[in-house]
């Protein structure tokens, strides 16, 4: 009796050359129907650069300190050696300014060093017509008020060195913040070493920004140049 034959299963590597080209095409036909197909997974484009952020600005200054008010010289008259320095607050904040008194004043001079000087409240012995007592102000927004800074040229002394300041330092009240004010001309006090400082008195509405102070009235204890 004749016994059954085994075939082993045929192998690609031993097909024949039809067998592979078959099997080469159909590999192909799948490669080609992916890249058809569409992709359902397709990453994402890289981001494109993105546009510069503006940084925000710091709010423009508004030209007014902290403490609500500017002080500024007006000029000097400097009529038959009498100096008259006007001195001019202005509320430039938004809130009222409460003002009673008299400024405060140091004298400096070209490199900002304190000149030792007598500053007197009013005008006594350098003149009259400035000892009017201060009186309490409110200045509302954009009000202002003026005082006038009083002395003589004189040289009575020729021991005694004279005094020239180049600057003067200027408060609204004792204990508030001070400001130095460029001068037009020098503070020549001679060797008198005294000061006189009007109060605060509020300023007519209809006054000039650049008006100078008002002519003080000669005295006439001291003597006219």
């Amino acid at each position: 009796m004749a016994r059954p034959t085994h075939r082993s299963a045929p192998h690609l590597d031993g097909a024949g050359p039809g067998r592979a080209r078959a099997v080469g095409l159909a590999i192909t036909g799948l490669v080609l129907l992916a890249a058809c197909s569409p992709a359902t997974d397709r990453a994402a484009p890289a981001p494109g650069p993105t546009a510069p952020t503006t940084a925000s600005r710091p709010e423009a200054p508004t030209g007014c300190p902290e403490e609500g008010v500017r002080i500024r010289s007006l000029g000097t008259d400097a009529a038959m050696g009498l100096r008259a320095l006007g001195l001019e607050l202005v509320n430039c904040g938004t809130r009222p300014y409460p003002l009673h008194g008299y400024p405060v004043l140091r004298l400096l001079d070209a490199d900002g060093t304190p000149i030792p000087v007598q500053v007197v409240n009013g005008a006594t012995g350098i003149t009259s017509g400035f000892d009017q007592p201060p009186r309490a102000l409110t200045l509302r927004p954009g009000e202002r008020a003026r005082a006038a800074v009083l002395w003589r040229n004189l040289v009575t002394d020729a021991t005694v060195t004279a005094t020239t300041g180049e600057r003067l330092e200027v408060a609204p009240a004792v204990g508030r913040p001070a400001r130095v004010l460029d001068l037009d001309g020098p503070i020549d006090l001679g060797n008198t070493g005294r000061l006189g400082v009007s109060a605060w008195k509020k300023a007519d509405p209809a006054a000039t920004e650049t008006a100078s102070p008002d002519a003080p009235t000669p005295s006439r204890s001291a003597p006219l140049l």
